[in-house]
């Protein structure tokens, strides 16, 4: 053997201190699958090689039934030929290794529905992985070096999850629209600057992430997502949102700090006084001044029935027509700040004396105070 490359007995000492392979490193999940867990061990691609070999020797049935395979923190420059050992492998992780290239051993797991090969150093994908693996359906590309969506993700048709988060992505392609199954798509931490309107053929998304990209906009068709209830927008330079955003009954994670967004909404808003009719209402409805409809016309009786209730808990009043918009943040689950839109009666109804803070990188100091006393209270 050449002069640095580990013996036998070397790599063997390297995986495992029991002379029993199958009790250090077979364990049975809750799901009662087989499972070899090989993380942190320190092993090259030559060395993951020698002791598969091992293991085909001396637990070459238990290989043939193993379903996972965990391999994430080594120094994997390649993965070895006979990893097809385990050849009903249906979960494999490879993550935080080595690895420049997804290689033909891999493509030789055709049962394989999971695999996460996130924080190695990939750019790009063998043309052919979409027909070895068809039964894909998780594919954690993150933290790798894309600085394209490889043509050939769009056409994993089975795909439930993809992760392509920590890469640098600047685009992505029209045919991303195609992956209809998917209900995760991670894209935080990349160089996106807008979204492909085909985006909103993923209607089974249920998560969607794209934190800390270079956002300004988002597509109106966001808003064909019926199931999405979690979107993740936070570190980005989103100025506005389509309105039809508020379509998306089911969302019940929305994170926008640090965008511009709320600052500029601040900025921007305006309040109209109320009209003579909708003071002399307010007065009514305040006072509880007592009418009859034998004593108003039916208009304005109706319209003394449409008065609404203030939010501020603190205030009385009502209002019908004219509103101020209030948008009140709240923490959720101690890691998001969730902006709520709610309506006051008046532009001096506020709930708290204090302001709260704003999330926003853009400066607020040319923000008048008094508005962000209506804004931003919470």
């Amino acid at each position: 053997m050449a002069e640095g490359f580990p013996t036998e007995d070397d790599v063997t000492n390297e995986l495992r201190n029991s002379e029993n392979v199958s009790s250090w490193t077979y364990y049975h999940n809750f799901a009662n699958e087989l499972s070899l867990d090989l993380s942190y061990l320190n092993m090259d691609g030559l060395s993951l090689h020698q002791n598969l070999q091992i293991f085909k020797q001396e637990e070459k049935e238990q290989s043939k039934e193993a379903r996972f395979l965990y391999l994430q923190h080594n120094r994997l420059d390649f993965v070895p030929d006979n990893i097809t050992l385990f050849g009903t492998l249906r979960h494999l992780d490879l993550s935080s290794n080595l690895l420049t290239e997804i290689g033909d051993s891999i493509l030789a797991l055709p049962h394989l529905i999971s695999l996460v090969v996130r924080n190695n150093l990939l750019q790009d994908l063998p043309k052919r992985m979409s027909l070895a693996l068809p039964q894909l359906e998780e594919l954690n590309l993150g933290g790798n070096q894309f600085n394209a969506l490889p043509p050939v993700v769009t056409e994993m048709r089975a795909l439930k999850g993809l992760y392509l988060g920590g890469n640098a992505l600047t685009e992505l392609p029209a045919d991303i629209g195609r992956l209809t199954n998917l209900e995760i798509l991670y894209l935080g931490g990349n160089q996106l600057k807008e979204l492909p309107p085909e985006v909103g053929r993923l209607v089974q998304l249920r998560s969607l992430a794209l934190c800390e990209n270079r956002l300004r906009s988002l597509p109106a068709s966001v808003s064909n997502l019926r199931r999405l209830r979690s979107l993740s927008l936070h570190h980005n330079q989103l100025t506005t949102l389509p309105p039809q955003i508020v379509t998306l009954k089911g969302l019940v994670e929305l994170s926008l700090r640090d965008n511009p967004l709320v600052v500029r909404f601040v900025q921007d808003l305006t309040y109209d006084p109320p009209s003579l009719r909708e003071l002399s209402a307010r007065t009514v409805k305040l006072h509880k001044l007592p009418y009859s409809a034998a004593d108003l016309p039916h208009e304005l009786s109706r319209y003394l029935q449409s008065a609404c209730r203030c939010v501020n808990p603190k205030c009385k009043g009502v209002y019908f027509d004219m509103h101020v918009e209030h948008i009140k943040f709240v923490d959720f689950c101690g890691k998001y700040r969730l902006p709520l839109l709610q309506y006051l009666c008046s532009p001096r109804c506020t709930a708290s004396p204090s302001v709260s803070e704003s999330s926003s990188e853009d400066s607020d100091s040319d923000v008048p105070q008094s508005r962000l006393r209506q804004v931003l209270l919470g």
